[in-house]
């Protein structure tokens, strides 16, 4: 077993572990993500759920789902963005930000930088740009 990963929210309340690897992690620039991560980029990374246990403050954590989107799944105490995809069931999308340690894997993409923020200038880093989601999403 390679090591555990661990994360947690901003107060701590919320404590979480993952066991790599991670199958992917990107860049989303979508307007529900920005908006969650507060930043012009959310940073997620997808692991199966059977390599990742929820350790402390199930009851802490909110869900929003909007209409025709993804799950926006956060700390009630801190805000923390924790979560999302279909939290809780199938493949775990951790925000990268919440993680305690180094994943071990960099984003390998960016997606819907159609709709990225107007001020966004996304950096000359070589990563595939998708302007929606990407085909292997």
């Amino acid at each position: 077993m390679e090591r555990l990963i661990h994360g947690s929210c901003l107060c701590g309340g919320v404590q979480f572990e993952v066991e790599p690897p991670f199958r992917r992690s990107n860049y989303c620039h979508c307007s529900r993500c920005r908006k969650h991560s507060g930043a012009g980029a959310l940073v997620m990374g997808r692991v199966p759920r059977d390599r990742f246990r929820l350790l402390a403050g199930e009851e802490l954590i909110r869900v929003y789902r909007p209409d025709g989107g993804a799950v926006k799944a956060f700390c009630s105490v801190c805000g923390s963005s924790l979560f999302g995809g279909t939290w809780p069931e199938g493949e775990v999308s951790i925000r990268l930000g919440a993680l305690d340690d180094d994943p071990g894997i960099r984003p390998q993409y960016r997606s819907f930088v159609g709709s990225k923020a107007p001020w966004d200038e996304l950096p000359d880093d070589g990563l595939p740009r998708y302007d929606a989601a990407p085909p292997t999403a």
